[in-house]
């Protein structure tokens, strides 16, 4: 039997998304498993380089974005941050704080870390209120957003599929 990681007591650090974390994002989350609960499969390269376009622009733009997530040894794990909520369906209007980490980085406290050093950040840039869309089944991220104070609201059908997704709500102010 394997014993489990240790859960990082540590400060993780965040940064605005290079270019070359597109190519870090597209391994990291090459995985399955990783993809369950945003699309089932794996994304091509070419997503992950519009997507991390798109972050640094809201970062400039608003003051925060998905920010690229970095282990206490410097490797990119995956990301953590808040984009503003920009589907048809859903909250709309909303800023939404969410992640997304590498499989060999789950279960160590990274994105509760990471998540609790995004809400310091979207209060300091004046964000009210923050939501976290959790489609049913996925009970990390549901644990993820408990631990940070977050309170389960209303639940979305997920257009084009047969799942929902439970939000959840955090009063930042």
């Amino acid at each position: 039997m394997t014993e489990p990681l240790p859960v990082v007591q540590s400060a993780v650090r965040l940064r605005v998304p290079t270019d070359e974390d597109a190519y870090a994002w597209h391994q990291v989350f090459n995985d399955v498993e990783v993809m369950r609960y945003v699309g089932g499969r794996p994304a091509e390269l070419s997503l992950y380089q519009e997507m991390t376009a798109r972050q640094r622009r809201h970062d400039a733009e608003h003051g925060f974005c998905l920010w690229t997530l970095l282990d206490e040894n410097g490797e990119v794990v995956g990301f953590t941050g808040a984009q503003p909520w920009l589907r048809e369906w859903g909250p709309v209007g909303e800023t939404e704080i969410g992640w997304r980490l590498a499989r060999p980085a789950w279960g160590r406290g990274y994105a509760t870390s990471a998540a609790r050093t995004t809400l310091e950040r979207l209060r300091a840039a004046g964000v009210r209120r923050v939501v976290a869309m959790v489609e049913e089944g996925n009970d990390r991220s549901a644990s993820v957003a408990r631990r940070l104070g977050m309170e389960r609201s209303e639940t979305y059908a997920i257009p084009g599929t047969d799942a929902v997704a439970h939000c959840f709500r955090l009063e930042l102010g």
